[in-house]
């Protein structure tokens, strides 16, 4: 019998993904290094989620992750760099355009599935990875009359590849809880992530204002924990296909923020772009191959 969607679950990850897509606004309005971002996001997720699995009264499940700790720390790692360069993407081009190019992890994902999971790449799913290719060269600009942001693009390319890594890595981890997961990722990332800050930021010199540390908070507490909390909690009670479309509730709001509140435009050449990217990762996710059922 095919499982329906829990109406709360669903509000649940549309919430979750909604609040992703804002994270750009906060950073562009943090006035602090990236990779300093990046730790204090780590830190104060991990300490969130500690809280949370104290209020529930539900301990670290240790014994789910025998033979799994060499990966999850490793994307852990990776995971606070794949934050930095976002973060960095998102000074030096606009939000939506950064956010798009983000979008192309999905491809990357499909692209490498059967070379390392052995898992097999039909001619439908590379016609979707090849209109998202060419969706997010029209949203750089390669295509056009020049790139906006070339810095900006390659970094959020460059994030892409770190997020198709972690995913890959996860999903050779099977049986560890959600929230445990995250939470030692976290860890690893802050603890790759202090002596990275410390060798190459002068930290005794930031400037923590008050509304730096507010918006520290919001996106360690609100972006990071909360999310993540919301994200993992409606996963047994929606279907695969609904959790994949309603992860692109990220990239538009994403455009909207960036046009509403930094009054940051899009060409029409990227508009197309915009839309390619997310329609073929779309149908790449959530429509079934021929022969199986939705």
């Amino acid at each position: 019998m095919e499982q329906r969607n829990d109406p709360r679950a669903l509000g649940r990850v549309l919430l979750s993904m909604a609040i992703f897509g804002t994270i750009g606004l906060f950073r562009r309005l943090i006035d602090l290094p990236s990779s300093f971002i990046a730790f204090a996001r780590g830190v104060i997720g991990a300490a969130f989620i500690l809280l949370l699995l104290a209020v529930r009264r539900r301990r670290f499940q240790w014994e789910t992750m025998r033979g799994y700790w060499p990966r999850v720390l490793l994307s852990g790692a990776l995971l606070g760099f794949n934050w930095i360069m976002m973060f960095e993407a998102y000074r030096f081009t606009t939000v939506s355009v950064a956010t798009l190019c983000y979008y192309m992890a999905p491809v990357l994902v499909v692209l490498l599935s059967p070379a390392l999971l052995r898992e097999r790449m039909s001619p439908r799913r590379m016609l979707f990875m090849a209109l998202a290719v060419l969706g997010m060269l029209l949203v750089s600009g390669v295509l056009g009359s020049r790139i906006q942001g070339a810095r900006g693009v390659a970094l959020s390319l460059a994030a892409a590849g770190l997020y198709a890594a972690i995913v890959l890595m996860n999903k050779t981890v099977r049986g560890v809880p959600g929230l445990d997961k995250t939470l030692v990722q976290m860890l690893a990332c802050a603890v790759v992530l202090l002596p990275y800050v410390l060798l190459t930021e002068p930290v005794a010199s930031l400037a923590f204002t008050p509304q730096a540390v507010a918006l520290l908070l919001v996106v360690g507490v609100v972006h990071t924990g909360v999310t993540y909390a919301l994200y993992f909690s409606s996963m047994d009670g929606l279907r695969a296909q609904t959790v994949a479309l309603a992860s692109y509730i990220d990239p538009v709001v994403a455009v909207a923020v960036s046009a509403l509140f930094l009054h940051e435009q899009m060409t029409a050449l990227q508009w197309v772009g915009a839309a390619l990217v997310l329609l073929a990762t779309m149908a790449g996710e959530v429509l079934p191959e021929r022969g199986t059922k939705a």
